[in-house]
């Protein structure tokens, strides 16, 4: 699973740490005037007049409700900023096509050894980064080792939980093929899709534990991917120009002058944007803002199943929230069908572990495993000793103390809605949950550092194709960034141990769906609900193609009609 965050809907997880300094003062003695200008001079020689064409030229606008973290793929990323990497200022080796399967992109060819442990990839050798130097095989392996080294923090170590350590993971062969060794596992090509490469020249040196605040993720980018970094005002937008030098092989540059990324916190300012022409594109809508803009001439809404989903995380550290009992209580006594209904209507689905619908090892058998049952919480809270002993409707411990939970959160109109409901329905069987409204960078140091200084959360998080979630529920990882709940329970360390390394999907699909029966009896989160994205759309940008992959998947491809372009 890629450990992805989601904020506001559109997920929002800052660079750790990105708030306690202003970005522009952390140039690194001068790194990023230098960078920078090192991109200007080479653009400078490739752009001319630019390819002709009616699709070619315009900017187009997005507008999110959160600010993203950045592109720098070796630190902790929201949802937003990883699309960015993937589609928009890096490359991959492959990206997915629509039906999910591999496709060519920084790696032209690729193979994979009789024994299944050693993966060549073939690397196009007419791709540069945005500063004219070549992107080689010594760029993927220096992505590579660097995100394995544990110095850098890496945030998402399960990726290469496989791989041989260090070099006796990769081999560059030559400067466009690099080989990598490790032990047969499932899924392996979805890491080459889901980690951007890197760029070894601007980064070598830089100390491993700097690299996660170092400014090319948010103050000077240097990218190879079709668009090319320009300018940001943080907590505002993002600017970014087409890259004329992008492969003719991958279609050129994109037909896009310009793209800009606006941060719209309210969520009724950005739907009055996409209204007016201010935006093009409004990711991320409430259901009824959806209803709002599909009944405007221009406009349409681009509506599909997604990777995430929402959940109360229990911290089983804390005494109280340490017992499954009472997380199996907290489940049962929130009527989550009557929350998703009330907020998507059909356009969600009830899940009850961290596989989303869209993934092949989803089991919809299981949807009415834990149905609202507030006489059943109650039992299973008196069971485990909390009773209401002086009458006030609130469950005392033996010791007297009440059963009361707080539930931090970042400021969402959708999450606010859902604490509320759920603070009323647990109130019902004796629970006392206080939802408290707290920022977003301030939600994620208490719940991520080594204190975990929280009781509950309530957030949203994207799954990955490739799921793995060793590094939330493993006995072994719980002291690591992603393990919220504090579990550990020697039944899911072996489905989690064994899993990955289980290549045919038919032979895994048992193991999942044995995995996901003891996810609920453990019970580590409160699973809420998978609802459909919903992103407004101004038709005057074309070929647009949203699904599952993400919002910025056909990026390369949107263009604008002269008649249709605005003024920059």
């Amino acid at each position: 699973m890629k450990q992805v965050l989601s904020c506001s809907l559109l997920t929002a997880l800052f660079l750790m740490g990105a708030c306690a300094d202003d970005p522009d003062t952390r140039t690194m003695d001068g790194f990023c005037e230098t960078a920078l200008a090192r991109v200007d001079s080479f653009m400078a020689t490739v752009s001319g007049d630019g390819p002709e064409g009616v699709r070619y030229g315009g900017m187009a606008v997005v507008g999110a409700p959160a600010e993203m973290g950045g592109m720098n793929a070796f630190a902790h990323g929201d949802a937003g900023a990883v699309q960015h990497q993937l589609f928009v200022n890096l490359m991959t080796l492959v990206q997915y096509d629509e039906k999910l399967e591999p496709v060519p992109y920084l790696a032209r060819s690729w193979e994979l050894s009789e024994d299944e442990s050693e993966l060549t990839f073939h690397l196009r050798d007419d791709v540069r980064w945005h500063d004219g130097e070549p992107t080689t095989a010594h760029d993927v392996a220096f992505t590579f080792l660097t995100a394995m080294d544990p110095r850098t923090g890496f945030p998402n170590p399960a990726f290469f939980q496989h791989y041989l350590p260090g070099e006796e993971g990769v081999e560059v062969v030559d400067s466009f093929t690099v080989k990598f060794r490790f032990r047969p596992h499932s899924e392996y090509m979805d890491t080459w899709r889901a980690v951007a490469i890197m760029p070894r020249h601007l980064l070598a040196d830089v100390p491993p534990e700097e690299l996660a605040r170092h400014p090319i993720g948010e103050v000077c980018p240097v990218g190879n991917g079709p668009f090319r970094f320009v300018s940001r005002r943080p907590g505002d937008r993002w600017l970014f120009e087409a890259n004329p030098a992008f492969p003719d092989g991958l279609g050129g540059r994109p037909f896009l002058d310009r793209y800009t990324y606006r941060v719209i916190p309210e969520q009724t300012i950005l739907l009055a944007e996409l209204l007016t022409g201010g935006v093009d594109v409004h990711v991320a809508m409430f259901p009824n803002h959806a209803a709002r803009a599909e009944a405007e001439p221009g406009l349409r809404v681009v509506s599909f199943p997604y990777r995430s989903f929402l959940f109360a995380g229990w911290n089983s550290r804390v005494p109280k929230l340490s017992d499954p009992r009472v997380r199996r209580a907290l489940t049962l006594g929130v009527n989550r069908g009557q929350i998703m209904q009330g907020i998507h209507g059909e356009r969600a689905v009830v899940v009850n572990s961290g596989i989303p619908p869209v993934h092949w090892a989803f089991d919809p058998s299981l949807g009415d495993s834990l149905p609202y049952d507030p006489d059943q919480a109650r039992s299973l809270l008196e069971g485990a000793g909390w009773v209401d002993r002086n009458g006030d409707g609130i469950r005392q411990d033996s010791e007297g103390s009440p059963l009361r939970i707080e539930l931090i959160l970042n400021q969402n109109q959708e999450r606010q809605e859902v604490a509320e409901i759920m603070r009323v329905q647990l109130r019902e069987v004796g629970v006392d949950l206080r939802p408290r409204v707290v920022e977003f960078a301030t939600l994620m140091g208490r719940i991520t550092s080594r204190q975990r200084d929280f009781e509950g959360v309530l957030v949203s998080w994207e799954a990955e194709f490739r799921l793995d979630e060793r590094d939330q529920f493993h006995s072994a990882a719980v002291d690591g960034l992603w393990a919220f709940s504090g579990t550990r329970d020697p039944i899911l360390d072996r489905y989690l141990d064994t899993l990955p390394i289980i290549t045919d999907r038919g032979e895994a699909i048992p193991v999942w769906r044995a995995y996901q029966s003891r996810i609920m009896e453990v019970q580590p989160y409160t699973y809420l609900y998978s609802a459909y994205r919903r992103n407004g759309v101004n038709e005057r940008l074309r070929e647009v193609v949203m699904d599952a992959r993400g919002e910025w998947a056909s990026i390369r491809g949107w263009w604008i009609a002269p008649e249709d372009r605005r003024t920059p």
